[in-house]
C-alpha cells in the first residue's frame, strides 16, 4: 500500500519519564560506565548499541534525556539518529558523545539542537553538568508547559461558559460526567469551544495527569488519519522505516479527543468501533493486537442523525459515542456572554502581544450584541485580536460592518438597484464609450461584476474566519467542498 510519510507529521508525546535516560553506545564497556553512572544519580538508564533500536524504544517510552554516540560502523549514524529523536520530540535534551577530530561532527549536531557535547574519552566529571543541566531543563520545560495548559484552559474554559442559565446547566452536566469514563460527543457550530469543553472535561477527571492527545479528523486524508490514529509497523508501507505509535497509544491511560469525528470514512469508524468496544487494535502491518485504556471524547458540527439515517456514519458508533451529549450553543443564542469572551480576549491579547488594553466604544460594542456571529466565539476572538493589535476598536466596526453588508448583497437577488448599490462598494470595470460592449451589455456586465465581487468577499472574509479551513468555510456557506476550490480559483484567492 502506499502512503505518505507519516512520521513527517508532528505528534503528540506520551507522558515523560523522568526517572530514565536512554543511552546509544556500540562500545559495550562504555554503555556500562554511563549505566553505573546514571544509575548513581538516581536515575534508570535504557542502554541500547544500536541507534534504531534506540529510536523506537523512545518513541514507546519517552526518557528525561539522551546520551548519544555520534559513530555507530555499519548501521545509521548518530546525526540521522539525533535527527529522528528531533523529529519525535524537538525538546528532548540530548548529549552528544564525540571522539577526537571530530569537530565538524559536533558543530553539525549542535545545529540539530544537540543540547551539549562531551569529549571522548569522558569521565564522571565530564558528564556530571551537562545531564544535571540536561534533566534540570527538560523539567522546567515540561513544567512551564503544564501551567500554560492549565492557565488557558482554566480562563477560556471560565470565559466560554459565562453566566447564562442555559451554560450553568451545560457546566453541571460537565462536573457530572467528567469524573467517569464514559464518551461524550459534544456537539455544536464550528467556533462554539467544543475543544476548550474537552479539555474542561479531561481537567475535571481521574485522568487529568495523563495525556490529551487532540485528532482533527477533516485535517488528514483517510489513508494517513488511519495511521496516526493507530500506528504503523516498519516496512507497512512505503516510507515507513520504523514502527510509530499511534495517537491511541500516545493517549493510553489519559484522553482522546476526536474532532470532526463526521469526517471519519465508514472504514475507520469500524476499527474505532473496535478500540471503544474491545479496547485493542492492530496497527497498519501489526500482526498482534495493542491494547490501550483510552477515555474518547468526539466532537461534530455536524447532524450526525441524519448522518446515520442516511448511512453515511454507523449507527453503531453513533450510539456507543452518543453516551453522553452536550451541545454548544451558538453565539447568536448567548449575547449576553459576549461582554465577558470580548473582556476576557481583551486581556488576554493585551498581555500576549504587550500592547495596553484598548476601550471599546459604545458604538463598536452595540455592534457586538447585534452581529449574528456565523464563526461564534472563534469570529470574536479573532475581531479582538485584530483590534489589540491595531491598537483601536477601528478593526471591530469594520470587520463587522464588512461582514454583514457582503453576506447581504451575496444572498439577494441583483436587481438593477442593487447592482448600483454593489458598484459603489466594490471597484467595477465600465467600458469606454465606443468600446465593443453597448450599453446594455456594459449595464449587465455591471451587475455581473458587483456579484463576483461580492462572492469573492464573502468567501475570503469566510475564509479569513476560520482560518483558510477549506471544509469548515465550504460548510459555512452552504456549498460543496469541489464548489468552493473552484471559486476560490475562480476568484484568484489561491494567490491570495
Amino acid at each position: 500500500m502506499t502512503q505518505p510519510n507519516a512520521a513527517a507529521y508532528a505528534e503528540d508525546s506520551p507522558a515523560i519519564d523522568h526517572t530514565s535516560v536512554l543511552v546509544v553506545d556500540d562500545d559495550a564497556a562504555m554503555r556500562e560506565f554511563l549505566e553505573m553512572f546514571i544509575a548513581d544519580r538516581g536515575y534508570r538508564a535504557v542502554a541500547l548499541g544500536d541507534p534504531e533500536q534506540a529510536i523506537e524504544r523512545f518513541q514507546r517510552e519517552r526518557p528525561a534525556a539522551v546520551i548519544l554516540d555520534m559513530v555507530f560502523p555499519g548501521r545509521m549514524d548518530g546525526l540521522d539518529a539525533l535527527a529522528a529523536l528531533k523529529k519525535i520530540d524537538r525538546d528532548v535534551p540530548v548529549i552528544v558523545l564525540s571522539g577526537h577530530g571530530s569537530s565538524a561532527t559536533v558543530v553539525q549536531a549542535m545545529k540539530l539542537g544537540a543540547a551539549d557535547f562531551v569529549s571522548k574519552p569522558c569521565d564522571r566529571a565530564n558528564l556530571d553538568a551537562p545531564l544535571a543541566r540536561a534533566l534540570k531543563q527538560r523539567r522546567l520545560r515540561q513544567d512551564v508547559a503544564t501551567l500554560q495548559r492549565e492557565l488557558e484552559s482554566q480562563t477560556l474554559h471560565s470565559a466560554l461558559v459565562g453566566h447564562s442559565p442555559r451554560m450553568a446547566e451545560m457546566q453541571e452536566l460537565i462536573d457530572r460526567v467528567a469524573d467517569t469514563d464514559t464518551t461524550v460527543l459534544i456537539r455544536g457550530e464550528s467556533g462554539t469551544g467544543k475543544e476548550v469543553v474537552a479539555r474542561a472535561i479531561a481537567a475535571a477527571s481521574s485522568r487529568s495527569d495523563k495525556p490529551f492527545v487532540k485528532v482533527n479528523c477533516a485535517a488528514l486524508p483517510a489513508e494517513l488519519l488511519e495511521s496516526e490514529l493507530f500506528g504503523f509497523e516498519r516496512g507497512a508501507f512505503s516510507g515507513a522505516i520504523h514502527h510509530k505509535p499511534g495517537k491511541f497509544e500516545f493517549a493510553n491511560q489519559g484522553t482522546l479527543f476526536l474532532d470532526e469525528i463526521g469526517e471519519l470514512s465508514l472504514a475507520l469508524q469500524a476499527k474505532l468501533l473496535q478500540v471503544l468496544q474491545e479496547g485493542e487494535f492492530a496497527r497498519l502491518g501489526g500482526k498482534r493486537d495493542v491494547r490501550v485504556d483510552v477515555r474518547v471524547i468526539a466532537a461534530t458540527n455536524q447532524d450526525l442523525d441524519r448522518a446515520s439515517a442516511e448511512g453515511r456514519f454507523r449507527e453503531d458508533l453513533y450510539v456507543r459515542l452518543n453516551i453522553v451529549s452536550i451541545a454548544l450553543p451558538p453565539l447568536r443564542e448567548r449575547r449576553q456572554e459576549i461582554p465577558i469572551l470580548a473582556n476576557h480576549f481583551l486581556k488576554k491579547y493585551s498581555v500576549l502581544y504587550r500592547r495596553r488594553c484598548i476601550e471599546i466604544s459604545p458604538a463598536a460594542a452595540q455592534q457586538l450584541m447585534d452581529h449574528d456571529w456565523p464563526g461564534n466565539v472563534r469570529e470574536l476572538e479573532n475581531l479582538i485580536k485584530r483590534a489589540v493589535m491595531m491598537g483601536s476598536d477601528t478593526p471591530i466596526r469594520q470587520g463587522i460592518a464588512r461582514a454583514q453588508s457582503p453576506v447581504a448583497s451575496h444572498q439577494a437577488p441583483v436587481d438593477g438597484r442593487q447592482a448600483a448599490a454593489d458598484s459603489r462598494r466594490f471597484p467595477v470595470a465600465v467600458p469606454a464609450p465606443g468600446s465593443a460592449e453597448t450599453a446594455p451589455q456594459s449595464l449587465k456586465h455591471i451587475s455581473r461584476m458587483a456579484a463576483r465581487e461580492a462572492e469573492r468577499e464573502v468567501i475570503l472574509k469566510t475564509l479569513q474566519q476560520t482560518r483558510w479551513n477549506r471544509k469548515e468555510t465550504a460548510a459555512m456557506l452552504g456549498i460543496s467542498y469541489k464548489a468552493l476550490l473552484y471559486k476560490i480559483k475562480e476568484n484568484g484567492l489561491d494567490k491570495a
